[in-house]
């Protein structure tokens, strides 16, 4: 039993949603509970008792950034899912760790997905990988684990969880196998993995794990275009 908080200071929209999420939760065959609250402050008070919350952001009094940045004090864990008819809030939503952003009017289906991945019940595909060449042996390299590539020369260093692999090879020939893979050559020097990225600036990108890297000037705007691609395609806004 999957327990959902969902909070909208409008109460038509509140009920709506409501519906929806109780028709696709049966669809999926996932049971449920729903309860409705028409404030932040009202949501806070029973905040532990839910696995999932859809929070609108507009809401008056406490709007919905503002209860999220609560609600990650104290139940950190808890999955939150904004609800807004602007992506203005995106990058905000980021900050507090949103587990989805979705645009109203929301569509179905894409509410479904969230559904879904909330409950732990994707898809599990099969980990992107590329081979390369080292000390004359080949050897998958799990893209899922890789930071960023640093390119020098011919020699490129993999910064992953792990540490630093040091291989041979062509920028051309490993920006082509990593098209379409989530990654991005925000400077000559690195290709980044945008799904590490924790915040960013002008000028740097900066990691999970507190490094940064530089944004060459003139890939800054492709840069955030390439980022706000990547959190559509990995939930984090549809």
């Amino acid at each position: 039993m999957i327990s959902i908080a969902v909070c909208d200071d409008e109460c038509l929209e509140r009920i709506h949603i409501s519906a929806e999420i109780r028709r696709c939760m049966e669809e999926l065959g996932i049971p449920c509970c729903i309860e409705q609250f028409h404030s932040g402050k009202e949501l806070l008070k029973a905040l532990g008792r839910f696995d999932l919350i859809f929070l609108d952001i507009l809401m008056e009094g406490m709007d919905g950034m503002e209860t999220a940045r609560r609600c990650r004090e104290l139940a950190f864990e808890t999955r939150l899912v904004f609800l807004s008819s602007s992506r203005r809030y995106v990058f905000d939503a980021w900050d507090v760790e949103a587990f989805s952003y979705l645009v109203k009017p929301v569509e179905k289906e894409k509410l479904k997905n969230v559904l879904r991945r909330a409950a732990g019940k994707e898809r599990r595909l099969p980990r992107d990988y590329i081979l390369i060449s080292r000390e004359r042996q080949k050897s998958k390299v799990f893209l899922d684990s890789v930071r960023y590539f640093e390119i020098r020369g011919r020699q490129i260093d993999i910064h992953d969880r792990q540490g630093i692999v040091t291989f041979y090879e062509k920028i051309g020939v490993l920006e082509k196998q990593l098209a379409g893979k989530g990654f991005f050559r925000c400077h000559k020097s690195y290709l980044l993995n945008l799904k590490y990225v924790e915040s960013y600036n002008r000028q740097e990108a900066i990691l999970d794990n507190g490094e940064r890297i530089p944004i060459a000037r003139r890939r800054y705007e492709t840069f955030c275009q390439e980022l706000l691609v990547c959190m559509r395609e990995n939930g984090g806004m549809v």
